[in-house]
């Protein structure tokens, strides 16, 4: 498998080697639980800090805004951590 690693600079500590990963999200519960796939998180080794870009949570707003013609249903096993 080919992975592309891009890298950038930190939009808080302002320093370059920020990467963005991809993640699996999840939103709300029960009968109105949707999973995202593939987010892109930018990843600071500096500071430590994850965030999400503004263009990523206008996506992340328009595919929860049409979760129903984009969204593929799936069974889930759900586990509860004791």
């Amino acid at each position: 498998m080919n992975t592309k690693i891009e890298e950038t600079i930190c939009d808080v500590c302002g320093k370059g080697g920020a990467r963005t990963i991809h993640v699996t999200k999840s939103y709300g519960k029960a009968e109105s639980l949707l999973i995202i796939e593939n987010v892109p998180v930018v990843s600071c080794p500096h500071c430590g800090e994850s965030y999400l870009t503004a263009r990523t949570l206008r996506e992340i707003e328009r595919i929860k805004r049409n979760r129903t013609d984009i969204a593929v249903e799936r069974p889930v096993p759900v586990a509860v951590f004791a």
